[in-house]
């Protein structure tokens, strides 16, 4: 591609993804340091000249630390505009605080959309980020937005594997859409699970619609959290007589809290993330595969910069 001037920095949160971007793109990382005080506020300088440059910040939220990414990358943007960068990309894969993003019961912040006002206040001209909880979180910002898809990605994964009889199914009603454009690309049926959340982090599945019985099911969703959704939907796929092999993918592994054990223990045929968050050894367990969302990231990178269209990378 042709050499334009900007620069790619990574944030401390996933630093394995950044250097992978950046052996796509074929370029070096920008110098940068990342450190904390003693006290607990955090540091950052950019260790380069961006004045005129366009510059990339590659950040994700991590498990637990979301509220530490956050401010690491708002510093990150900061710097950038006082260094009088020409446009600040911010490249955050995993949105934090994307699932507050309405009034529940009364007195309830809108967490999502104050997070979004202050990474456009800290400098970012244009916000890139993974599979939204919700599409219309992008309405929260008002700089431009590229929220990306994967189901092309996971179709082309599964579609090696050459499995007969295949369903997918939506763990809940707001996940039908994007399982049905996983559904397209695969030229599969959808199935749609019917829960209820009785309180945070739990639910039951009490229907089942469509036919999963003698199926080959691919559960598909936007993120696991605590992994307990997924566990229960795999038993009432099983109930309803699918195929014991049940396959589970999505696209952000938040893995919080015993989540790992629980999926280990559910016996999935195999449960495929991207690696949108890090997942750490404490993290693994048998049969989960990670696809990497590098070559993504590196090809919206030269899009933007080549003044090219995004969306035809994942539609």
């Amino acid at each position: 591609m042709e050499q334009k001037k900007f620069t790619v920095f990574s944030g401390s949160s996933h630093p394995e993804l950044a250097n992978e971007v950046a052996k796509a793109l074929k370029r070096p990382l920008g110098k940068i340091k990342l450190s904390t005080f003693s006290c607990g506020e955090k540091y950052v300088a950019l260790e380069e000249t961006v004045r005129g440059e366009e510059v990339f910040i590659i950040q994700t939220c991590t498990d637990q630390n979301v509220d530490k990414d956050f401010m690491e990358l708002f510093l990150m943007c900061d710097a950038a505009r006082l260094a009088f960068a020409s446009k600040i990309h911010v490249i955050i894969p995993y949105f934090g605080y994307a699932r507050q993003d309405k009034v529940h019961k009364p007195r309830e912040p809108i967490s999502a959309k104050l997070m979004a006002d202050l990474l456009v206040k800290s400098g970012a001209d244009h916000v890139v980020t993974l599979q939204l909880h919700t599409d219309q979180t992008q309405g929260f910002f008002d700089v431009p937005v590229d929220n990306l898809y994967v189901h092309r990605m996971f179709a082309q994964y599964f579609k090696k594997k050459n499995l007969k009889d295949v369903v997918v199914v939506s763990p809940d009603a707001g996940g039908a859409k994007n399982a049905k454009k996983f559904a397209d690309e695969l030229g599969a049926p959808i199935a749609i699970l019917h829960k209820t959340r009785p309180e945070h982090n739990v639910s039951a599945v009490t229907h089942v619609v469509g036919d999963v019985e003698n199926k080959t099911c691919i559960i598909y969703d936007d993120m696991i959290d605590t992994g307990g959704s997924m566990v229960n939907a795999k038993a009432a796929l099983i109930k309803h007589k699918a195929k014991k092999d049940v396959y589970l993918c999505a696209t952000h592994a938040v893995f919080s809290g015993e989540a790992c054990k629980k999926l280990g223990d559910a016996g999935f045929k195999e449960v495929a993330m991207t690696n949108s968050l890090p997942i750490t050894k404490n993290k693994q367990f048998k049969g989960l595969k990670q696809i990497s969302i590098a070559p993504l990231l590196a090809n919206v990178i030269e899009s933007v910069i080549g003044h090219k269209s995004v969306s035809s990378l994942f539609y």
